[in-house]
Parts: structure tokens; sequence; C-alpha cells
């Protein structure tokens, strides 16, 4: 996610139709700036009158400027917990209000790690989570500190305290020290043989790396897709690996509908002997329920999920 620079220039652009006065977006820009699905902005457009976008003489929508910044922190907010429905049609300042207090920091660590990344000391910030993760161990880095200073860096964020590239910044280094360690821990893996990827438009992956280490931990074989693997190559790729298990997660920024129809589908075109698991922190899988399918959203759950997988029997 970048944000969008204003400049004359950008009149030649056919992805913005900007003045000098009121500068416009087209929704493939507000959807590159803002990093909210165009479909997502269509449904908060249809269901909660927000975004009200104009339309040009192509009947194209158009977003303001001061679209994308209440956009901007309606995503914030959504990541650090909030509902759609009760936030979108409340103004800016209120949103504002919304914003979490920095009371909840749950450890000197984390508090320490996100002064350190918002103040820039970026190659402090990188060698002080190693130090933890190496104090630590993989699996306490992950469901302690990987956890809470993501919850962390997503209040910052919702405060308007934390940039862009820092935000990307720490994306960045706890993939880097997740893959390590993952690799550094996977031994000769044995059954279940766990495939992890995302669906198309899902482009947060440290939550799937975090699941990842979790499975390591508990002696999975495992094979990750990465991020936006179709549903039909994820079938595929199930059948080429020899999958027991298909894990997917899901971020607070995906729609109810893309949840539930992606779910069904693949459940329909997958194999009936592999499992699919699903975690993460959309809101439909809170109440989720579909045969075949297991909604697993605490990552500490994953090791004793194993376990019973192990103990049920299943084809050689």
């Amino acid at each position: 996610m970048s944000r969008t620079k204003l400049s004359d220039q950008n009149q030649s652009d056919p992805t913005h139709a900007t003045s000098i006065s009121r500068p416009q977006f087209s929704i493939a820009s507000t959807e590159r700036d803002t990093g909210i699905p165009k479909e997502t902005l269509r449904v908060w457009e249809r269901r909660y009158g927000f975004p009200a976008p104009g339309r040009n003489a192509q009947d194209d929508r158009f977003y303001s400027l001061e679209d994308l910044e209440k956009l901007r922190l309606v995503k914030r907010l959504i990541a650090a917990g909030h509902r759609p429905g009760k936030i979108l049609q409340r103004d800016l300042a209120e949103l504002i209000e919304f914003a979490p207090s920095t009371n909840s920091l749950p450890s000197e660590d984390v508090r320490q790690a996100l002064e350190l990344l918002t103040t820039d000391q970026l190659d402090t910030f990188a060698a002080f989570l190693s130090k933890i993760l190496t104090r630590d161990g993989l699996r306490s880095f992950v469901l302690d500190t990987g956890r809470a200073l993501s919850a962390a860096v997503g209040e910052a964020w919702a405060r308007d305290e934390l940039r862009i590239h820092q935000e990307h910044y720490f994306t960045e280094v706890m993939a880097g020290l997740m893959r390590t360690a993952i690799g550094a821990t996977r031994t000769e893996g044995r059954r279940p043989r766990v495939m992890l990827t995302t669906f198309p438009l899902e482009h947060h992956t440290l939550g799937l790396l975090m699941a990842e280490a979790m499975f390591v931990i508990s002696g999975c074989d495992c094979v990750s897709l990465g991020a936006q693997t179709p549903i039909p190559e994820i079938v595929l790729a199930a059948d080429a690996h020899q999958a027991d298990l298909i894990a997917l997660s899901f971020s607070s920024m995906q729609t109810a509908s893309r949840v539930t129809k992606g779910l069904k589908e693949l459940r329909d075109l997958a194999s009936s002997q592999v499992e699919i698991w699903a975690g993460g922190h959309a809101d439909r899988l809170l109440n989720f329920k579909s045969p075949g399918i297991r909604v697993i959203r605490d990552l500490e759950k994953i090791p004793e999920a194993i376990e019973v997988w192990r103990r049920s029997p299943h084809p050689p």
C-alpha cells in the first residue's frame, strides 16, 4: 500500500482525474492507495452509504481526497477490531476518537519494539526482534511477541502514529525472521502434510506465516504457496503435493461473501480426503459452519488440533 502522490502531472494518468482544487481518484487508484479491494468499496457503498463516490461522464466512480483519508482510518480501525457497520457512517472526527490507546500494550518488549519502529530506528528494531526470537524460541515469538506486536502496530496505525514505510518494514522484518526460523525448525516432516495459502485479493501473509510456524512446531510437513492462489490452482497443488490439509488465512479486510463462497467452492472442488482448515481475523469466520471445513481462529490451538488429527484414522 502506498500513499497517492498529488501533482499536476497526474492529470495525464488515466487512473486519476485530478484538478488543482479538488483531486479525484478512480476506484482502481483508491484500491491501490488504501489497500481496500474494489469489491469491498462497492459493498460498503451499497450497504452503509460510504464511501459515496461521484460519477464522471463515463459513469465511472471517483473518490475525493477526504474519502481516501477516511478509508485509510477505517481500515486501521477494522484491523484494530472495529466492525465496518459501526464506523463507516461516522464522520472523521468521531472515528479518530475510536483510535485505541497505548494502555493495551502488553509488555516492555512490545513497547520498546514499537518505539524503535515509530522513530525509524529500523536496523535496531530488526536486531531487537531477532534477539527476542533467539531468546524465546519460535513458539513464544509467534504466540507472545508476534501477535502482541502485530496488534500494537495495528493500534498505532489506527492512531495515525505509524507511517506506511514503517508498517511495511515491520511486515518485512517479521516475515524474514519467521521464514528463517521456520526453515531452521523444520525437520523431516510427518503427516499431516499441510499446504498453506490465501485466496486471491488476500494480501496479508503474516497470519499465514504464524500458522505455518505452529504447524512446523507440531512436526507437520508444510508446503506454502504464499498469498493469492486461485482456488482451482489450490486444488491442483493439493493433489500434486498429496496434501492432507489445506490451511487458509483470512484478514479482517475480507468480505463475508468472499470467505463463504470461496471456502464452499474449494470444498466442492477438493478431494473429500483433504481437510480444509481456515483461520484469521475475518468476521465471517466467527460463526462459520460448513461440512468438511474446520475453523481454528487461535494459533495456540493448532498443535492440539494436529494431535487430534493424528489420533483419527486416515487413508495411507
